[in-house]
């Protein structure tokens, strides 16, 4: 061993650098073997303090070894030097005898790689400053040195800023980033904020003003998350741009107003009201403008932009004909205060109006208004009169999605673990899943030495996996689910590759798959178990008595199993003489239809002839009747709203330990209420489990759902379309959990009870009754934010569920507005709950589409409070569209 060498493993540090710096160029070379060998022993090795120890050494002597600039760059990058680097002082010592040149590109090099590669800016910052080459301006570069001039603690920031040699290219830099995520925190506000620090700067003349304000407008313009906002425009706020600097840009506001983010707007629209009010803008690049921002959803910049316009139209009433025809857009907003507000525009400048052409386009926006408001638009325009038809509301609906059928398990082992290692990085579907389980079976039936040489990419890729061959015991565990089950279908997934490659012990497999083996007791246990005990005791037969097939593979991505097929599948077992994995058949008469009873008796007469115990058994079971739901009852818990249910006999009989747990009963107490299955996507696969009978799900995913909405967590809520898609009764607990799921937190969680919602009513399964008083309930009880339940019943709205919505919400408002029209202990109505009014706009507009009629309990009351609230507005809005004669 050199003594280079044994320095390096030893962690010797400056010895390493001092042994390095005395080699000429050629014998740096021949010590690099050697150092490269030691790197990839370190690799294999365990990460402690030992292997810590050596890192630093090897880092500065490799470096200095490499005499090529891209290798030296590659070898100061690496991922697995990154942890445990040296100091950038010594970096630079052991690179000192190169010439510039050298020093440049490797400079370059390292700044080209990506932030999260980790370089340090001390040894970029070195190496450009005695290379003397340019500043490289990317993302690593400039956030490692705002890092650096931030992290210094010499004199206040503006002071270190007017130090730094290359401060223009790096703050231009600034402008360029593609991702402001690692710098975000250290933009603040105040007097020594780096929006402050700049603006300083700028007004000093150290950096070009012009540049700054137009890079800051480029910046604005060009969009992105909210970071973005929160840096540049406060600092174009501290530019303190001139009039004549707004004037210039008004083309940038009337673009900011209409696409940027809700504050960058309200800053363009600010912007231009002054420019409007001076008379600085035309009637036309007023038009422009108002056009862009009256398109928004944000009720804050319309009402200013109708309040914008209403001052000049009575400043200047010759703007009438290009600003009327702007305002009546507001017509079509979803805000009836808002029509309203637009309306008394035109009503008290629509005499200025000497042009019937634009009579005729002031016309075509008033069909958006609200049938309550369309009346009086007609009169102040002095439009004729529309003798209206009735018309007949005619619901159509998406059509619900229907389920494919699973194809066959790839032939090839090689087709199969390319499907097994893109499983293992996206968690896939049920078919997905499926099919590769099936595969994995058969193909260790077939040639488990083909597979174990296809699958062995994959499985060295695994965390489990080790290259000296051993497999450390304690992970067994884990691989097992012996603590808490296991977690996704990748553990799953896990648990096959590492007992096909001899990572478990057979008694460990044993032991798990005896009866009470590992459980959680919280409310998914039930469902966890029963999923977990199938791929256990796969795994546990792999090793000593491998199937050919798995009888459970559903024939559909429901998860539903045609009894035919499974008929075939016990066949195949009888000729080969195989013995049946208990718990996949028990799994298998679960999934199989018998919905369908007379296919189920066909189905049952061939079973019975095979003459195998099996085979009788699922005669009897599709014959038997069913598939039987348990009782049910509404129960409290804390203040959620829970189903209890009560047991179910039928998953008692003959069913293993593991599944026999699905017919017990339910209890709101006594289980966790939180545990970490929600957060594993697998509602999918244990609606799959039950494909005939949704209802023993849902009742154990409503708990889980209720966090979505109260907790603002995520968790079951993508599988709701999923729930709304399966098999069997749609009752109580299917009910209450798109009900939550309506009210949760997540836009998207919302979109997916949205599309729930959806698929119920177009298979007719909906029950908008029950649905809409569950939601009652649980807004009253502060469960259900009614402002999250407006968004997403409009949402439903928009897809043409007119009639569907207004049949959910005509039986939650009651709920609500009995409340607010009960008085309270000392004589005062209560406070509306925050968003009635905005569920009572979506109920008034459904009303108005679909022609409801009727009486609805207590809102005569809420439209006959006082005053002109959104809540007032939209009630009286409600009860005129329910009073609403037809046209005769």
């Amino acid at each position: 061993m050199s003594s280079l060498l044994e320095a390096v493993r030893a962690g010797r540090t400056d010895e390493a650098l001092r042994l390095v710096e005395r080699l000429t160029d050629s014998e740096r070379r021949a010590a690099l073997p050697e150092l490269k060998e030691l790197r990839k022993e370190l690799r294999a090795a365990p990460w402690e303090r030992a292997t810590r120890r050596a890192h630093p050494a090897l880092h500065v002597a490799g470096a200095a070894c490499h005499t090529g600039a891209a290798a030296a760059a590659s070898w100061l990058s690496a991922a697995d030097m990154r942890w445990s680097q040296a100091p950038a002082e010594k970096l630079l010592r052991a690179l000192k005898d190169r010439d510039t040149a050298w020093q440049a590109q490797v400079a370059r090099r390292l700044a080209q790689r990506p932030v999260s590669a980790g370089v340090g800016y001390e040894l970029m910052s070195g190496l450009v400053h005695r290379s003397g080459c340019d500043v490289p301006v990317t993302d690593a570069y400039v956030i490692g040195w705002f890092q650096h001039v931030f992290g210094s603690r010499h004199g206040t920031l503006l002071d270190r800023l007017r130090g730094e040699q290359d401060l223009a290219p790096l703050v231009a830099g600034l402008f360029e980033l593609t991702d402001l995520r690692e710098i975000r925190w250290l933009f603040g506000d105040g007097p020594g904020s780096w929006q402050s620090a700049l603006a300083g700067l700028t007004r000093e003349g150290v950096l070009d003003r012009a540049t700054m304000v137009d890079a800051c407008v480029a910046r604005l313009l060009r969009g992105g998350g909210p970071t973005d906002h929160r840096i540049f425009l406060p600092l174009l706020i501290e530019l303190g741009l001139t009039r004549d600097e707004e004037r210039e840009r008004t083309a940038d506001w009337t673009a900011l107003s209409r696409d940027a983010a809700s504050p960058v707007a309200a800053h363009a629209q600010s912007v231009l009201a002054a420019l409007a009010l001076d008379g600085e803008l035309t009637s036309r690049q007023l038009a422009e403008a108002s056009e862009a921002v009256l398109f928004r959803p944000e009720r804050k910049l319309v009402r200013a932009q109708l309040v914008l316009l209403g001052k000049v139209l009575s400043r200047d009433g010759s703007a009438a004909a290009e600003l009327l025809p702007v305002v009546a857009q507001a017509f079509g907003h979803e805000d009836t205060q808002l029509q309203e507000r637009a309306l008394k525009l035109v009503e008290r400048h629509a005499k200025r109006l000497d042009s019937d052409d634009l009579r005729d386009e002031l016309a075509y926006s008033v069909e958006q208004l609200t049938p309550a408001l369309r009346g009086r638009a007609v009169d102040a325009l002095g439009l004729p009169a529309v003798d209206r038809a009735p018309e007949t509301y005619e619901e159509v609906l998406a059509p619900a999605p229907e389920p494919v059928t699973l194809a066959p398990a790839p032939s090839t082992a090689v087709e199969l673990a390319e499907e097994v290692n893109a499983l293992l990085a996206s968690d896939g579907d049920v078919a997905a899943f499926e099919r590769a389980l099936d595969g994995l079976v058969r193909h260790a039936y077939q040639d488990r030495d083909a597979l174990l040489d296809a699958l062995d990419p994959v499985i060295r890729r695994r965390w489990w996996h080790r290259q000296d061959g051993t497999h450390p015991r304690h992970e067994e565990p884990y691989l097992t689910g012996a603590h808490h089950g296991l977690h996704s279908t990748g553990d799953g997934l896990d648990l096959l590759l590492a007992t096909l490659r001899g990572a478990v012990r057979t008694a460990t497999l044993h032991a798990a798959v005896q009866p009470g083996a590992a459980g959680q007791n919280c409310v998914h246990g039930a469902l966890s178990r029963a999923f977990d005990a199938r791929l256990k005791e796969v795994a546990y037969r792999l090793r000593t008595d491998p199937l050919p097939l798995l009888l459970s593979t559903p024939t559909w991505s429901t998860g539903l199993l045609e009894p035919d097929e499974l008929v075939e599948r016990l066949d195949t077992y009888r000729s080969l003489g195989a013995r049946v994995s208990a718990a996949d058949f028990a799994q298998a008469l679960l999934r199989v239809r018998r919905g369908d009873r007379t296919a189920a008796g066909a189905a049952a007469r061939r079973a019975a002839a095979l003459g195998t115990r099996e085979g009788t058994r699922l005669a009897r079971w599709l014959t038997a009747e069913g598939p039987e739901l348990p009782s049910t009852r509404r129960r409290t818990a804390g203040a959620r709203i829970v189903i209890e249910a009560g047991e179910l006999p039928e998953l008692g009989e003959d069913f293993p330990g593991e599944f026999r747990a699905l017919g017990r009963p339910v209890t709101a107490f006594g289980a966790n209420h939180y545990c970490y299955h929600g957060s594993a996507g697998m509602g999918q696969h244990w609606l799959a489990l039950l494909p005939e009978r949704r209802e023993l799900v849902a009742v154990r995913m409503v708990q889980g759902l209720s966090h979505a909405a109260v907790d603002d967590s995520r968790g079951d809520v993508p599988a709701l379309p999923l729930l709304a898609e399966s098999g069997g009764a749609a009752g109580e607990s299917v009910h209450l959990c798109v009900a939550y799921g309506l009210g949760a937190r997540h836009a998207e969680d919302r979109l997916a009870a949205v599309d729930a919602l959806l698929v119920l009513a177009a298979r007719e399964q909906l029950d908008a009754a029950r649905l809409g008083a569950d939601l009652g309930e649980l807004a009253r009880r502060g469960l259900v934010k009614p402002l999250r339940l407006a968004d997403s019943a409009r949402t439903a709205a928009a897809t043409g569920a007119n009639a569907t919505i207004w049949g959910m919400l005509r039986h939650t408002l009651p709920v609500l507005l009995a409340d607010l029209a009960m008085p309270d202990a000392t004589t005062r109505a209560p406070l509306p709950a925050r968003g009635l009014g905005e569920l009572l706009a979506v109920a008034a507009e459904c009303a108005e589409r679909s022609g409801a009629r009727g009486e609805l309990p207590y809102l005569g009351q809420a439209a006959a409070r006082t005053g002109s609230s959104r809540l007032v507005t939209e009630a009286r809005r409600l009860r005129d569209a329910l009073a609403e004669e037809a046209a005769a």
